[in-house]
Formats: structure tokens, sequence, C-alpha cells
């Protein structure tokens, strides 16, 4: 994952880099004799490398517009605060500046996608980015059994209630879709990016 302006120009140049050796070594294999289903058995792991790092930069220029995936149930969090940082503008240093923490313990967390962050931490994060995360709990009407608890006559009244068998929590950037979970950037933080 592309997570800031310096890695996203190193690959950006290292695409055309690959592109040209791509061809480079088609020729090479060509010239050597190989039949063309040999050359894209050779050619097919650069190409893999390529695919991916293209798919890497398209990521990240989708992260700068601020188009980023829903997040259910807290999986994917940390791709999510990074996607903000990014989509905010700011830089690494900017965002622990902000933080008071230093820039290296933000490049860790990022590293290894904030795994663990506590909602607490990730609630300081999301603040200082002068974002908002609102979300809905949504029930699952047909969880598996062995997640809802049985009502028998001995049991409880209290226990034969409804019961919520699985929670969902969505997130969506406001100014992509209506939804009834939104990121809201605050107007004091939006005319700061400015």
């Amino acid at each position: 994952m592309i997570r800031n302006e310096n890695e996203y120009q190193e690959a950006v140049r290292r695409i055309e880099e690959e592109k040209n050796r791509l061809v480079e070594h088609e020729a090479r294999l060509e010239r050597m004799g190989l039949n063309k289903e040999e050359r894209k058995r050779a050619l097919d792991p650069l190409r893999s490398f390529h695919l991916q790092l293209v798919e890497e930069v398209e990521s990240y220029e989708r992260l700068k517009r601020g188009d980023f995936d829903e997040l259910v149930n807290f999986h994917g969090l940390g791709n999510l605060l990074i996607a903000l940082r990014i989509s905010h503008g700011l830089t690494q240093r900017e965002l622990a500046e902000r933080l008071g923490i230093h820039e290296s313990q933000i490049s860790r967390d990022e590293r290894n996608e904030y795994h663990g962050i506590t909602v607490e931490r990730a609630s300081r994060i999301l603040e200082a980015m002068g974002t908002e995360l609102h979300s809905i709990v949504r029930s699952v009407i047909n969880a598996e059994p062995s997640l809802r608890r049985e009502s028998t006559p001995e049991a409880p009244r209290r226990q034969r209630a409804v019961h919520i068998e699985s929670s969902q929590i969505v997130v969506r950037a406001a100014s992509f879709q209506p939804a009834e979970a939104q990121i809201v950037q605050s107007p004091e933080a939006h005319h700061a990016h400015r």
C-alpha cells in the first residue's frame, strides 16, 4: 500500500521503467527464438508485478480523491485511517504534530495498518484530522443457531426478548453516496485544508 506522496512518485516512476523493461525483455526473448507461449510464461511474473504496482497507484489516487471502501464490523479500520489521512492531504509528519507524537510512530502504525488500535486512540486520530465517524448497527435476521440464545419455558422472561445476532457498522464518505452512516469533516478542518 502506498502511504505517502514520495512512495506514490516512486511507484509511478517504476511503472514506466517496468513497462519499458517488459518491452525490451519480450524483444530479447523473441530474438532468442522463444515462441509466443514460452515468452508469455517467461513474462507473466514481470507482468504480474507491473499490474500490482499499477493497482497500488490507482488505489492511492482513489484515496487522494476521498474514495474509500466501506468499513464493516471495524475490519479495515487501520486502512480507513490511512485513507482518511491521504484524502485530507496530510503527511505522516503533519498528523503526528497534530497528535503530539513523533512521526516515526505514525509510520510504524501505518505500516502495521494500526493493528490492535483501541477505539479511544482511533477517535483521537479522527479528531486530529477533523473527521467524525457516524455509524449504524443492523441486526442480521437469520443468524447462525449457535449465536442465538434458545428460549425455553424455564428461561427467564427477559432472555426471550429479541436478540441481536450480529452487528454491522457501515461507513461511507458523505460526498459520494447518501447513507445512514457517514464520515463528516468538521467545518474548521475543512477550511484548514484549503
